[in-house]
C-alpha cells in the first residue's frame, strides 16, 4: 500500500555509574508514484528547491559533483539549509536559532536507472539524529511512463533520562514534522515536474549527464541569493564528516544484509 508509515522500532535503557541513557527508534516507509519518465524526474530533481511549497528550505549548496563509471554515474555532496518554526521549549534546551544543516549525498545511475539520496541532519544530534534514504526508479509496471518514489527515515531520539520526558516531546515535535515536510515535498516536487516538463519536454534526447550538469548550472545562476556562507557551512561539515559516513556506511550496510 503507498502512502506514509511509522512504527516504533526499538527502546532500550542502559546505565553507566553516573548515569543512564534510552534510545526510541522510529522507522517511516513512504512509497507513491509520479506520472512521469525516470529521466525527467532524476534530471529535474537538481531543481526541486526553491519551491512555492517547501519554504522550509532557504539554500542549497552543492559541495562536491563528479562524474564515476565512464561517465555513468554522477556523485553530488551538498548542504541543504532549512529554517523554520521551532516550539520555544525546545530553542531554550538546545540553543541556538530555528536554523538547522542536512548533509545529501545523491548518486544518478545510468546504467540501472536508479537515483539514490542519503541525508542526516547536522544539527542538534546529542538529542535527535534522523536518517533518510529516498530513491527514485523507474515503476515496474510503467517504466516508460511513470516513476517511483520510495522513502525510509529512521528517527532517533535519546538522552539522559533526566532528560527523558523532554525529549520524548522533541521526538514526538519531529515525527509531525517529518510528515509534515514529506507531504510538502511530494507536492512541491509536482509542481517542479510539471514546469519541468513543460520547459525540457523537447530536449530530453540529449544525455541525462549533460541535462544535470546545464540544469546545476542553472540553479546557481536563477537562485544565487540562495547559495551563501559555503565557507561557514564547510566548517560546519567538516565537524560532522566523520560521524556522518560512518552512518552513509552503517545504511547501506544495513542495506546489503537485508537483501
Amino acid at each position: 500500500m503507498q502512502g506514509l508509515k511509522y512504527y516504533v522500532l526499538s527502546y532500550w535503557s542502559s546505565q553507566t555509574q553516573q548515569t543512564k541513557h534510552f534510545q526510541i527508534m522510529k522507522l517511516f516507509q513512504n512509497t507513491s508514484d509520479f506520472e512521469y519518465p525516470w529521466d525527467q524526474v532524476s534530471a529535474a530533481n537538481w531543481n526541486k528547491y526553491p519551491n512555492e511549497v517547501s519554504t522550509h528550505v532557504i539554500a542549497v549548496d552543492v559541495l562536491r559533483r563528479e562524474l564515476q563509471d565512464d561517465g555513468n554515474r554522477l556523485v553530488t555532496e551538498r548542504l541543504i539549509t532549512v529554517r523554520q518554526g521551532v516550539p520555544r521549549w525546545i530553542m531554550l534546551m538546545v540553543g541556538g536559532d530555528n536554523t538547522s544543516y542536512v548533509r545529501e549525498v545523491s548518486t544518478v545511475n545510468l546504467l540501472k536507472k536508479e537515483l539514490v539520496l542519503k541525508s542526516c541532519n547536522l544539527t542538534m544530534r546529542n538529542i535527535l539524529t534522523v536518517f533518510e534514504t529516498v530513491r527514485y526508479s523507474p515503476h515496474p509496471d510503467f517504466p516508460q511512463e511513470k516513476t517511483l518514489f520510495e522513502q525510509s527515515a529512521r528517527i532517533t531520539a535519546g538522552g539522559s533520562l533526566s532528560f527523558g520526558r523532554i525529549c520524548s516531546k522533541m521526538e514526538e515535535w519531529s515525527v509531525d514534522r517529518f510528515c509534515e515536510n514529506a507531504k510538502k515535498g511530494k507536492i512541491g516536487f509536482e509542481s517542479v515536474l510539471k514546469e519541468f516538463h513543460e520547459r525540457y519536454v523537447n530536449d530530453l534526447s540529449s544525455s541525462i549527464v549533460s541535462k544535470v550538469n546545464e540544469t546545476v548550472e542553472d540553479v546557481k545562476l536563477t537562485a544565487g541569493s540562495l547559495f551563501k556562507e559555503t565557507e561557514k557551512k564547510c566548517s560546519i561539515l567538516s565537524d560532522y564528516y566523520d560521524l556522518f559516513m560512518d552512518a552513509i556506511r552503517d545504511e547501506t550496510h544495513g542495506h546489503s544484509s537485508s537483501s
